[in-house]
């Protein structure tokens, strides 16, 4: 055994520390003497060096020593003379250690993921020989083309992934995420489902996310639900988390959250869906609640997008926007694909009046989530924001025409024809319909309620927003009865809604605010109806401007830091 094998043995013991050290020195010897090592034997000691930098996370200097690695071999392979080794069974064991330069090359590209240079990162295993590339190296190239927008290539390589492993099931993911038919993929696994036992699930599993990435939440939920009440299924975190996603696509806060809820019970170091959870936490008013899941999370790990967009959220709900958007591009450093952190800098960066710089980030998440309603919701509200109701209408109807006539899309182009005189009538029409399929969505009754409102029928108001809290209780839902029940002076139960909504929310300033005018008011037939729902649009996040000039100067140098300018 020489010195390159006591390296190698310490490397395969995970001693990265002591390699980094001896084989720096030893190459420091190889450069003041050539002789002193052979080629093959250098080649070695850059790669054991190399791999001690990467797991002391400089990716920039590792990816450089393994490019000089790199050069090195091909030294070697020029080189026709090799150095004897001292017998046949030591040749023989260092042949089979020697490192692989796909290895080598797959590390590279691995650091230039991390630096976020996607495009060094491809170049380097496009470099590789279809032939020669592994599973893991087609997968990384599949996420890279896909997030680089070459979904001709993403398929390509993911296909090449469930070629080699068809049990690769977030390889399956990604070509259902990218419109490739449910049967196709199917098809692809048919033989492994065939030949192995219980893997019977399989073709209803992959059913299921063919569902989700086609936005047919409602079949998604049904396809979910019977896997979920299998036996052998049963308590299973991962889909637990993916039924509450739909759920949360769909609509149905409710659901979501108690999903949600049991997956983390399941799990208590659960990270992946968290960030849903904690905006709809958020958005329900449960802002304390919040703030404990941000601290939990960031106790499991600081590295991923989560735990900031979790804190992200109790901010923007606070109204500290400034530091909201902070948390979003800090969100979005670690996890560019993150569609709530894109939706949360978004939402910020819009109710901070910089509309153009939102409409960026919505249209990213669009791009990265195209069946998330939340993000055309998002996008139209910028439109609205700033005055584009034509392009609002547009993108309205082109979700209703590419989505179909569901409740969530009748109320999206319903909202946006609210905003012209011309179409109350449509919007009026559309939301009935919207009611008629779902009575108890939220959205569609608030909608519905403002548009009552505007027509002062407010028996009609009133009996609408009871209807719709005899099976749920919400906190706009009761503050908006509230406010109709001061228009058909009925004060005293005015005051038990505001006091409702605020149990539910004690953030909600208008029940606050509609219960002091109340208090004060001195002749109760000059009190006044203000509805307002417009923190039910879209994400839930419209809202001023608020917090201390203070406030958004102590984010600033962060801010840019992150730029977010």
């Amino acid at each position: 055994m020489n010195v390159i094998d006591n390296v190698r043995d310490m490397a395969a013991a995970g001693l990265h520390s002591n390699v980094r050290i001896i084989s720096s020195l030893l190459l420091t010897m190889s450069n003041n003497n050539p002789e002193l090592f052979s080629p093959s034997q250098k080649y070695q000691l850059l790669v054991y060096h190399a791999d001690a930098i990467f797991h002391d996370k400089e990716y920039r200097n590792a990816a450089c020593k393994y490019n000089m690695a790199l050069q090195q071999k091909k030294v070697l392979s020029k080189t026709s003379k090799v150095r004897p080794s001292t017998g046949g069974t030591a040749s023989s064991l260092q042949s089979q250690s020697f490192p692989s330069e796909i290895e080598v090359k797959y590390k590279i590209a691995e650091c230039y993921t991390i630096l976020k240079l996607d495009k060094d990162a491809i170049a380097v295993l496009d470099g590789i020989p279809s032939r020669q590339r592994t599973p893991k190296i087609n997968m990384m190239l599949a996420n890279l083309y896909r997030k680089a927008g070459h979904e001709r290539s993403a398929v390509i390589s993911y296909k090449e992934v469930l070629r080699q492993c068809p049990l690769a099931l977030d390889a399956i993911i990604g070509l259902l995420s990218l419109s490739v038919k449910g049967a196709e993929v199917a098809s692809m696994t048919m033989d492994v489902i065939q030949s192995l036992p219980n893997l019977e699930w399989l073709s209803v599993w992959i059913k299921s996310y063919a569902f989700i990435h086609a936005g047919d939440n409602h079949r998604a939920i049904n396809s979910i639900r019977s896997l979920e009440k299998k036996s052998l299924m049963r308590d299973n975190v991962d889909l637990l988390v993916s039924l509450a996603d739909v759920y949360f696509r769909a609509g149905d806060t409710k659901n979501s959250i108690m999903k949600f809820e049991q997956a983390q019970m399941l799990d208590p170091y659960l990270i992946k869906g968290m960030d849903v959870y904690g905006y709809l936490m958020a958005r329900e008013g449960h802002l304390e609640d919040v703030e404990v899941l941000g601290g939990r999370l960031f106790n499991i790990s600081d590295q991923h997008a989560e735990p900031w967009v979790i804190s992200g959220c109790h901010s923007f709900y606070s109204k500290r926007y400034s530091r909201a958007l902070y948390l979003g591009a800090k969100a979005i450093q670690l996890n560019s694909n993150s569609v709530q952190a894109l939706l949360l800098k978004g939402a910020a960066l819009r109710n901070m009046g910089r509309v153009q710089e939102a409409i960026i980030h919505f249209r990213e998440a669009m791009r990265l989530a195209p069946c998330r309603l939340d993000c055309y919701e998002g996008l139209i509200d910028c439109y609205l924001a700033s005055n584009g109701i034509r392009e609002a209408m547009g993108m309205a109807n082109n979700i209703y025409k590419t989505l179909g006539a569901n409740a969530q899309t009748l109320t999206i182009l319903a909202t946006v024809c609210l905003e012209d005189p011309v179409t109350q009538e449509k919007a009026k029409t559309l939301l009935d319909k919207a009611l008629a399929q779902r009575p108890d969505y939220t959205k569609a009754v608030v909608k519905k309620a403002e548009l009552l409102s505007r027509e002062q029928k407010y028996e009609e108001g009133i009996a609408l927003l009871r209807n719709a809290l005899a099976n749920q209780s919400d906190c706009v839902l009761h503050r908006m009865l509230g406010d109709f029940l001061v228009a058909v002076n009925d004060y005293q139960e005015a005051m038990d809604q505001y006091s409702i909504a605020l149990s539910l929310d004690p953030n909600d300033q208008k029940s606050l605010e509609g219960m002091q005018k109340m208090e004060k008011e001195e002749s109760p037939a000059d009190a006044t109806v203000e509805l307002d729902g417009d923190d039910m649009e879209g994400s839930g996040e419209d809202g001023e401007l608020e917090g201390s000039d203070s406030e958004a100067a102590q984010w600033a140098d962060q801010e840019q830091w992150f730029g977010m300018q």
